[in-house]
């Protein structure tokens, strides 16, 4: 029985250590990023600079993976199901938060199905009108909904989508009466304000910030603390009179429920060092971009806030779960 015992502890020791060394010398291969949308949004290129980066750092790949589809269920359900060995993550946006309150029932446990590893950058949300339109500022459109209700329109990527709650969420905090007209993404809304086929759009700032400067469209607002040193001569919230408007779009990374702590914290020191490096930073803030880096304890306690708020903004805007 002695023997037995010397040598279970033994076997027991030495999986361990071959367990911590396993997560010490992560990553040992390839890692994915899945994308859960298609090629050419923010969160894709937010995962693409962040790819590149850790690629460089480790001298491993990191590359990624693009599984679009029901508002980014299908690529966050494939993340949750994957293997929790570290080779695989993903990286979503503030859509996230939303999916618990846009669908009846989600393929995966949202709530726990997930590990949040840490947020990559925050962007704040601009409000477009555009270059041709009679609204200068962010006042004027405000009395001219007042004056008509229904009358003016609202663009998004489709309902449901971030640039639908951010719409609502302008709706709310202006006490206006807009009414939606969804596009089958992001880029088609942004033409449907380009080309005056809707009144206003609202979206986060790196998506905008070409065509503002383009001439193409005219930024009324930035829900910003500070103006943006991009866009420099847009208002915030506040000084445009809307001081409770002070939403975000966020870009993360998370893991599959499982995945060893060891493997979650260098992961999220990896990410961090990757955005204190000036190149990158400069290249997040010419988006309008501010860089993260939270703990994974941070990082979880900021979705499930999110989360709970945006559920408010679901049920005050009375979209209805699929």
């Amino acid at each position: 029985m002695r023997r037995f015992c010397t040598a279970l502890f033994a076997t027991l020791t030495l999986c361990a250590t071959a367990a911590h060394a396993q997560t010490d010398n992560w990553p040992q291969r390839t890692v994915r990023l899945i994308v859960p949308y298609s090629p050419g949004g923010t969160t894709d290129y937010a995962a693409r600079q962040i790819a590149q980066a850790l690629s460089m750092q480790t001298g491993k790949t990191f590359y990624v993976e693009n599984k679009a589809g029901a508002s980014g269920t299908i690529g966050s359900d494939m993340v949750a199901k994957a293997a929790p060995d570290g080779s695989t993550f993903l990286v979503n946006d503030t859509t996230y938060a939303m999916l618990p309150h846009l669908f009846k029932k989600l393929p995966w446990d949202h709530a726990n199905g997930l590990v949040p590893v840490t947020n990559i950058v925050d962007t704040p949300l601009v409000v477009l009108v555009g270059a041709g339109s009679p609204y200068r500022t962010i006042k004027d459109l405000v009395d001219a909904a007042r004056r008509t209700p229904d009358k003016l329109t609202f663009g998004s990527g489709g309902v449901g989508s971030s640039t639908h709650l951010g719409g609502e969420l302008l709706k709310q905090h202006g006490q206006l009466a807009l009414t939606h007209v969804p596009y089958k993404g992001a880029g088609e809304a942004l033409l449907g304000v380009v080309s005056g086929q809707v009144d206003v759009l609202v979206t986060a700032s790196p998506t905008a910030i070409a065509q503002i400067k383009g001439g193409k469209v005219r930024a009324l607002l930035v829900t910003a603390a500070q103006r943006l040193p991009v866009l420099a001569d847009t208002p915030t919230s506040a000084e445009a009179g809307m001081k409770n408007f002070t939403a975000t779009n966020w870009f993360g990374v998370a893991a599959p429920k499982g995945t060893p702590p060891a493997i979650i914290d260098k992961m999220q020191a990896e990410v961090k060092r990757a955005l204190r490096s000036p190149e990158l930073k400069a290249r997040f803030e010419e988006q309008g971009a501010t860089v993260g880096g939270m703990s994974p304890s941070e990082f979880q306690a900021f979705v499930r806030s999110q989360t709970q708020e945006w559920g408010r903004v679901v049920k005050a805007a009375g979209v209805q779960p699929d």
